[in-house]
Order: structure tokens, then sequence, then C-alpha cells
């Protein structure tokens, strides 16, 4: 379980607006840090059009690589901790591009900036 997998990840139970059910999720943590079995994630939904004006959002294609079985949105502003136990099963691995743009749209949502390479 190692920063940008893609899991699948049961959610449930929520409450509110919180994003729900078993889905797709990315492991955002810092390998390093950490002493409880928890991992940091974001989630990932169906990509729909109005997203791509949201810089928390994301647009991810479908690969093998990532394992992803259609167009997806990584939802940044839905940051949580969860228990590995919650962790059903890894579905794949994001590029160190997709990586970027997930961590640039969570820099956006926790207001950090972001070093220039």
């Amino acid at each position: 379980m190692y920063r940008g997998q893609v899991w699948l990840v049961n959610l449930d139970p929520t409450v509110g607006t919180e994003i729900s059910k078993k889905r797709p999720c990315i492991i955002v943590n810092d390998d390093a840090i950490g002493i409880l079995p928890l991992k940091v994630i974001v989630p990932v939904t169906d990509w729909k059009e109005r997203y791509a004006v949201r810089p928390w959002m994301v647009r991810l294609e479908a690969s093998a690589d990532n394992g992803l079985a259609k167009v997806s949105g990584v939802d940044t502003f839905q940051i949580r901790s969860v228990s590995e136990t919650r962790l059903v099963r890894k579905l794949g691995q994001l590029s160190d591009s997709e990586m970027q743009l997930v961590s640039q749209a969570l820099a956006v949502v926790l207001n950090l900036s972001q070093p220039t390479n």
C-alpha cells in the first residue's frame, strides 16, 4: 500500500455528502510518514465535463496501468484518512505525471504553495 497506488476502498459508512460506497481511491500520503495502520486517500468518481473548471478535480483516462475502467475524476476535496482494513484490493498505479496533477490539486485544496521545478 504505497503512494500513487489505486485501490478499491470501502468508504461506507459515511455521513452527509461524503463520497460513499466501494470505489477506487488513490493513496496520497508519503510512504515514510505515520505509524498507525492508516492511509490518506482521495476518492475517484465518474468524470463529468462540469468538473473541468474545478481545480480540485483531476481527470484520469482509464488504462491498464491505473486499473480504472472508465474516464474518472479524482476528487481531492474529499481527502481523508482511512483504516487499511477498508482497502479491498489493489487496482493499479498512477504514473508520475498523473500523481503530479493530483499533488497540484491537493495543494489547491490545502492552500499550499507548490515548489517550482
